[in-house]
């Protein structure tokens, strides 16, 4: 336990904790937060390519407002053949847009949308024909918020799929498609688990936002 408590002692020095945070802002696409982040730490970001950063921030901002057709618009500039390469990608995309045609409730244009841009997936590949199905569904549905394919409607949706094509376009660029802070999360994460399935006591880490510890 005296190992634990040492452990718990221990502290990470601010320019480690500053290098964290910038790369957490740039790898998700926050420009301006990072700039100001950067220039409050006394940081230099100058060998960071902002240009790029900030592309990556237009497209996320189309997605999770709902504007798909200018994301694809942004990407198809950005990475002429990303999405001729990744289909999955591709497919998200539209299934995205064809989910905003619906909560705006154009069923027609919902219809023909799904015909002409998303029947060609739904033949090759089983996972996408279902997935397409579950958003079809929701036209059945005169609330398809509170319907049992509900989740495809909301915000964290959106959200679900401007991570998918930001982490994409990262390894487009040759960068890294996860930030060390995420990883360091998942990491914390997946060994917690693996204590508590094996029944040991140690300081667990109970809140994320303020690195607070359970006692043991």
């Amino acid at each position: 336990m005296n190992g634990w408590k040492r452990l718990n002692n221990q502290h990470l020095e601010r320019s480690s904790l500053n290098r964290l945070i910038i790369n957490y802002l740039i790898t998700e696409g926050f420009k301006e937060a990072a700039e100001k982040f950067a220039e409050e730490a006394g940081m230099s970001i100058n060998d960071i390519d902002l240009t790029s950063v900030e592309e990556r921030l237009k497209i996320r901002e189309a997605i999770e407002n709902g504007k798909i057709q200018n994301a694809i618009d942004f990407i198809n500039k950005k990475a002429p053949e990303l999405l001729d390469q990744n289909r999955q990608l591709a497919f998200h995309l539209k299934q995205q847009h064809l989910i905003e045609l619906i909560r705006l409730n154009l069923i027609d244009e919902a219809l023909t949308y799904a015909q002409i841009h998303l029947a060609e997936f739904a033949e090759d590949e089983l996972e996408m024909r279902q997935e397409l199905e579950k958003t079809m569904a929701l036209l059945v549905f005169d609330k398809p918020l509170e319907s049992p394919y509900g989740y495809l409607m909301q915000l964290s949706h959106r959200q679900q799929v401007a991570n998918e094509i930001n982490s994409a376009l990262l390894i487009d660029q040759n960068e890294q498609s996860e930030s060390d802070l995420s990883m360091l999360v998942r990491m914390v994460t997946y060994m917690q688990d693996k204590l508590d399935n094996k029944s040991l006591r140690y300081p667990k880490l109970i809140d994320i936002a303020t690195g607070k510890l359970e006692d043991c």
